[in-house]
């Protein structure tokens, strides 16, 4: 092992002569990844510094110097990233490295930064802050979904498509009604976040390394500083707690599952042998070999983060299970496995917001992939509407459906004469020949949730007024502090 050097600056060391070896600094290191929180930490150390200030542990002159260096090492640092996209601090985590630079900007006074502060404390919050800000750009990305779903379907209404259950047809459906149905899931995933909220906004900072703050600091001041709603109650459970951070990977496993089977349900009606929608040249592919082919790879991929999403969530929920109290090193992954399911998830929700934007749907294929034995439910409601019980119906047109089959036709063109051989109720050739109507058939289910034009049309009320709300809601909620 080499000598301490004094090239870095490192928050620990004093009884230590000798560096970690390579290969543990490679394995411990995490400037790499905990870099993207800089704006946060250094936010964290403006308002720890003023609180040290109120508390009278810090003088005028060193908090005012601490406050002007800590603006000057933002700025480097953001122009470090911007031109390099990386930083060359030799430090070990984002913590050393802007109290390094600060160090350079102003001198000793930085060394007073510190104070009464643990890194376990300040790791903690600097990651609630990020995922504060950043929450508010998943947020804003589902409202956009949403909102080119919901203007789909209200500019769509007229198409009726087939609806499948077991992958077979099944009855006939708006095509607003489908897109309606991969519209709600998303919305309760707006909601599932925002609700996580109140539990994140709980600060860290002012616990300590384990057992608090030894110094007459004001958390709940501290806390409303940095724009936190509440602290969090209990030293050991701020820095050993990372449950807002499973909740968030939980969240966004779900949220990737819908994603994920909205693409699917696109791709397969994106073949040639259903051929509903054809994707833009924007989110598709084409093959190394065959000249001809066009590939839904964006959605392909969509489908395949799900998969990587539900595998982070586990595997930092297994990484917690056995931990002792309360701050282990094992914690320090959590960042990078959140960092990387934040960024697929929003360039998921980009991917599909613009597949969808600009897909064509070809509603005469749809219209032409209709047959009649859709109807068979329809005919079913005839004759309960007459008076025959469901089970009898049901069983009549079945026994219909055999019968067409034996002569080679189908529920339309058989003959008026076979079904009333069959069941009187089946009523006259002019009532029969009604049922044959895909608009009157979906025009049956007005119940609410429902597929007829009203009960579609006040889904996208419904969804219009949510849109609206939520639009200026996140209009006064824009936050600087996310990382774009």
């Amino acid at each position: 092992m080499s000598v301490v050097s004094d090239d870095r600056y490192q928050l620990w060391g004093g009884c230590f002569e000798e560096e970690p070896s390579a290969v543990l600094r490679r394995l411990n290191d995490s400037l790499a990844v905990d870099s993207r929180l800089y704006r946060e930490d250094i936010r964290g150390s403006q308002a720890w510094a003023k609180e040290l200030h109120r508390s009278g542990h810090l003088s005028n002159e060193d908090h005012q110097a601490i406050q002007d260096g800590l603006a000057k090492v933002e700025k480097d640092i953001e122009e470090e990233l911007t031109n390099h996209g990386r930083l060359s601090d030799p430090e070990e985590d984002i913590h050393s490295a802007v109290e390094r630079r600060l160090h350079a900007h102003i001198g000793d006074s930085a060394l007073r930064l510190h104070t009464a502060r643990s890194r376990n404390d300040q790791s903690a919050t600097d990651t609630r802050l990020w995922m504060l800000a950043s929450i508010q750009r998943l947020h804003s990305s589902l409202v956009e979904l949403v909102t080119v779903l919901v203007k789909r379907a209200q500019r769509e209404m007229d198409i009726i498509a087939p609806g499948y259950t077991h992958l077979q047809r099944a009855q006939p459906i708006r095509w607003s009604h489908f897109l309606l149905s991969h519209t709600w899931p998303l919305h309760d995933d707006f909601l599932r976040l925002e609700e996580q909220r109140s539990r994140l906004s709980r600060s860290p900072l002012g616990s300590g390394a384990i057992a608090g703050c030894a110094l007459p600091i004001d958390r709940t001041r501290l806390a409303k500083d940095m724009g936190f709603e509440d602290i969090t109650p209990n030293s050991m459970f701020a820095v050993s707690s990372r449950d807002h951070i499973v909740e968030f990977l939980n969240w966004a496993s779900l949220c990737s599952l819908h994603l994920s089977r909205l693409a699917e349900d696109l791709i397969i009606y994106s073949s040639q042998e259903f051929g509903f929608v054809r994707f833009s040249d924007q989110f598709s592919t084409g093959s190394s070999l065959m000249p001809q082919k066009r590939n839904p790879d964006g959605l392909e991929l969509v489908r395949g983060a799900a998969g990587l999403m539900l595998g982070t969530s586990m595997a930092f929920s297994c990484i917690l299970k056995g931990l002792p109290s309360t701050y282990n090193k094992d914690l320090q992954s959590d960042k990078e496995l959140l960092f990387r399911s934040y960024d697929k998830l929003l360039d998921c929700l980009k991917v599909v917001t613009g597949s969808i934007d600009t897909m064509e749907v070809n509603a005469d294929r749809a219209l032409r992939s209709l047959e009649p034995g859709m109807l068979a439910t329809d005919l079913a409601h005839a004759l309960v509407r007459r008076g025959v019980p469901f089970r009898r119906a049901h069983h009549l047109v079945g026994a219909a459906l055999r019968r067409a089959a034996a002569l080679q036709l189908d529920l339309q063109t058989m003959p008026h004469c076979e079904y009333v051989a069959i069941c009187p109720e089946f009523g006259t050739e002019e009532e029969l020949r009604a049922v044959f109507s895909w608009e009157a058939s979906v025009e049956q289910y007005t119940s609410a949730g429902g597929t007829s034009r009203s009960a579609v049309q006040n889904q996208l009320d419904d969804l219009n007024r949510w849109i609206q709300q939520y639009q200026a809601v996140l209009l006064f909620q824009e936050n600087p502090f996310v990382d774009r």
